[in-house]
């Protein structure tokens, strides 16, 4: 096989790969909401908050990318269900951030120790060096994620008829 080929074929594996990764990750991200009790968006959007920190609804809105009705909406059912609260900024009462209540991440948290484990133990396998790389595919993978959501977005806002044509490549079995 020539390398042209061979490569084409290891990327278009990574990408099956990365794809089955993908869905069983949303899967699982769905079973711990429905045990919650929320909808999948609403704790992605908590884990989110989680990550970045108190932040105001348009922060939130532009690391999500939904609108800050839409934000508004799951800010308020997160509230509902004591997962989040909002919070007046101390200098401008103005601003208003929300944050995540620690006590109800930890209670979600707990759902995740299975990944966690089973992470821990694939991670183990790797060398610092394999690690460093990872870290830096999912890195570059993420702002890769990000530019294509913004790309996505801004077709949808074009007329249906003045949208460019995309091909999905088929993937070889």
């Amino acid at each position: 096989m020539s390398r042209t080929k061979a490569r084409t074929a290891l990327l278009q594996e990574l990408e099956a790969a990365m794809r089955r990764s993908s869905a069983q990750g949303v899967l699982y991200g769905q079973t711990v909401a429905n045990v919650a009790g929320i909808a999948n968006s609403d704790l992605e959007c908590m884990d989110i908050l989680y990550l970045e920190g108190r932040v105001t609804a348009g922060r939130l809105a532009e690391v999500t990318g939904l609108t800050t009705g839409a934000i508004t909406g799951v800010v308020d059912r997160l509230e509902k269900a004591g997962l989040v609260r909002r919070e007046r900024d101390e200098t401008d009462r103005r601003k208003v951030f929300i944050a995540v209540v620690p006590d109800a991440a930890m209670k979600i948290g707990q759902f995740y120790v299975p990944m966690q484990q089973a992470m821990e133990k694939v991670f183990g396998g790797y060398s610092d060096e394999e690690l460093r790389l990872l870290l830096r595919f999912a890195n570059d993978g993420y702002k890769g994620v990000l530019a294509a959501t913004e790309a996505l977005k801004s077709l949808l806002d074009t007329p249906p008829e003045k949208r460019p044509a995309l091909k999905l490549k088929k993937l070889r079995r």
